[in-house]
């Protein structure tokens, strides 16, 4: 966190990302150190996966609630729209976060509900 995402920016293969999300509720600023599975031309895409968890992680309660946030990464900050990936475009992207980091169909197992992918756009 203190070199923004300069030095061990990684992890599990995975680009590192401090997401900042306003607090649904608080309206307080929330921050929470992300793993990237994709990113490429300049959108990325989290995974609201807490660990095959059968509720939805704060983070993403916020973002789906207040959806202009904040991602730093490599030590650059940017202002990105999020958006829930849905449908076809899901489809085309679950396989390839799986292939970025396996433990991901193993959550998806143990929960339910349909593990959402986010979206980051940029503004």
């Amino acid at each position: 966190k203190l070199t923004k995402g300069r030095l061990l920016g990684k992890l599990r293969g995975m680009e590192v990302g401090l997401l900042a999300t306003t607090g649904r509720t608080s309206s307080e600023r929330r921050e929470t150190m992300l793993t990237c599975p994709i990113v490429e031309d300049g959108r990325v895409v989290l995974v609201a996966s807490y660990y095959g968890d059968t509720r939805n992680p704060a983070w993403y309660l916020n973002l789906c609630a207040r959806p202009e946030v904040e991602i730093t990464m490599h030590g650059r900050t940017s202002q990105v729209v999020a958006r829930v990936v849905e449908g076809d475009e899901r489809a085309a992207l679950w396989p390839r976060v799986v292939a970025s980091y396996a433990p991901y169909a193993r959550y998806q197992e143990k929960t339910d509900r349909e593990i959402p992918l986010v979206m980051l756009d940029p503004r």
